[in-house]
């Protein structure tokens, strides 16, 4: 399988040397943003040098696109979660409705009140 290249925005890279520049350890910011110590250094050298022209290509990556894909992926999980809870929980009342006899639950909900 080939891994794409990712291609990151002049914001995303100004965003990350400022990070850097904040005083931030190169490592954090690398696993925060996603992208190699190799690289947050060859930004930070090219920026360094020119920085007028430093980044001058046009990028499709921004920071808020990885954020929105992190809290797609929570989503989806928390979705799986709650689906798998559910029958789990059917499968419990189910199995409380047979042991006592295949009647209607006794279960009263707890908004209910008894007059």
């Amino acid at each position: 399988m080939v891994k794409s290249r990712r291609v990151f925005t002049r914001e995303f890279k100004l965003a990350a040397i400022k990070e850097l520049e904040s005083g931030k350890p190169l490592g954090y910011v690398a696993r925060q943003l996603e992208v190699n110590p190799n690289t947050l250094h060859r930004w930070r050298r090219e920026f360094r040098e020119q920085p007028m022209k430093a980044f001058s290509g046009q990028g499709r990556r921004v920071l808020a696109e990885s954020r929105e894909a992190e809290l797609e992926r929570k989503i989806g999980q928390l979705t799986m979660e709650k689906d798998f809870l559910k029958r789990l929980l059917r499968g419990f009342e189910e199995q409380r409705a047979a042991a006592n006899g295949g009647g209607p639950s006794t279960r009263r909900s707890a908004t209910k009140k008894k007059p």
